[in-house]
């Protein structure tokens, strides 16, 4: 039967820690980290005879390593400082209140570099030292790179924003989405909202290369039965890129949305020809929303939107958010440091139902379900790994006022337009 998880009260999670020590198997010494024997010495009986040496159980002190693998030099800094943010403050909270059977939580870090090769070193390098499992992977460059090695070494890796197809095969056991779906399923969000709002015309700019290319085939497929025009521009990738010609060619057609999530490095350029030559809304790429308005205050409140995984009116994000503002440097606490968070929590209760096997750590996230604070839905698995039930909320940037000390970076809010129905999970 599946088991739903909630990480409300701390506590809660170093209590079932030491419910489930007092109930779990046992192991062979050599063979189970986090589990030792020591032996007394040989009693004798009065024939001669010996007895088995008592055994008793030492306690294990380790700590307990998770790993961090994340672009924090590269293109996708300011997404992975929220995410190892994020992993740091659940670590430093399990750990204040007790750890894991007394363990604490370690967050071990690699710097991926938005590189595949680096990507592969330095999960080599956590599985290594260590870790019981690595997560915060942005790129689709490292995500691809890194989750086939992962599943080689039987290590649970936990995907943020990396929405490539290719991290998962119908084989993934090791693999899992936490935040941002597969790239073929990003369409169905945004066509929902079109039909909700009666448009009739939709035009969209994606990037040439892999990821602009999924993003226009789901596009094209999410609009397919919909009775809605779309129009897809495809346009070189900065820092050459006029995108004039291209957003032009967009307002000649007249949409009532306009969809850039397909091209993540032209947003920048995108958002103020398009609030001058169209002045509709403009989907985003999944980018903290900080980073958006800090650069583009004046064309971005009321006009961007985006899709993030996490609920920012719940009353669990902002109780979260106000927490992480005291904890990081950051000014604003994106999805992506939501879900670190929550990966660190999930590989925490894991560890303190089964141990600290990687192998039972995967098998015990496919077995059940979690309720992340903050998060706009549960997190489930298919048996490869995707997403089972993401629901993405749609929010446009609005003036505000934003709730009290939960947006250090301005007093610029959120809309919702609406949240999806549940996404039917890519199969690979």
């Amino acid at each position: 039967m599946e088991r739903r998880s909630r990480f409300r009260i701390l506590g809660v999670l170093v209590a079932f820690a030491l419910l489930a020590a007092a109930c779990g198997g046992g192991g062979s010494p050599t063979t189970t980290a986090g589990e030792t024997t020591t032996s007394g010495p040989v009693a004798t009986t009065g024939d001669g005879g010996t007895t088995a040496p008592p055994t008793t159980e030492a306690e294990n002190t380790e700590p307990i390593k998770i790993g961090l693998l994340t672009d924090l030099t590269k293109t996708f800094t300011p997404w992975a400082v929220n995410v190892r943010d994020g992993m740091l403050l659940a670590a430093q909270e399990i750990n204040d209140a007790g750890g894991v059977n007394g363990r604490m939580i370690e967050i071990v870090v690699q710097d991926s570099e938005n590189d595949a090769d680096a990507a592969v070193r330095g999960l080599e390098r956590l599985v290594e030292d260590g870790v019981v499992a690595v997560g915060g992977p942005i790129s689709s460059t490292v995500g691809a790179s890194a989750a086939p090695v992962a599943e080689e070494l039987g290590m649970p890796f936990f995907l943020v924003k990396s929405g490539t197809d290719k991290a998962l095969t119908r084989d993934s056991r090791y693999t899992f989405r936490t935040c941002l779906p597969a790239a073929p399923m990003i369409g169905g969000p945004i066509a929902q909202y079109a039909v909700e709002q009666g448009f009739t015309k939709v035009g969209a700019i994606v990037a040439d290369y892999a990821w602009g290319h999924a993003v226009k085939s789901a596009l094209e497929a999410a609009f397919a039965d919909t009775g809605i025009e779309l129009q897809i521009e495809v346009a070189p990738v900065p820092p050459s890129t006029d995108f004039t010609p291209f957003v032009r060619k967009i307002a000649d057609f007249e949409p009532q949305l306009l969809v850039a999530s397909g091209h993540p490095p032209g947003m920048a350029a995108i958002l103020p020809l398009a609030a001058d030559l169209i002045d509709v809304p403009v989907t985003g790429a999944f980018t903290p929303p900080d980073l958006i308005v800090g650069r583009l205050a004046e064309v971005a409140v009321g006009r961007y939107a985006d899709f993030p995984c996490v609920d920012y009116f719940s009353d669990e994000y902002q109780d979260l958010a106000r927490r992480y503002l005291a904890f990081s440097d950051n000014k604003f606490m994106s999805d992506d440091a939501v879900s670190g968070y929550g990966i660190v929590q999930i590989v925490a209760e894991a560890v303190a139902a089964v141990g600290d096997d990687p192998a039972k750590i995967a098998e015990y996230v496919h077995a059940n379900s979690f309720e992340v604070p903050g998060y706009a839905y549960e997190l489930s698995w298919t048996e490869w790994g995707e997403l089972a039930a993401a629901r993405p909320m749609f929010v446009l940037v609005s003036e505000g006022p934003a709730p009290e000390g939960v947006n250090e970076a301005g007093d610029w809010w959120f809309e919702l337009l609406t949240q999806s129905e549940p996404l039917e999970p890519y199969v690979p």
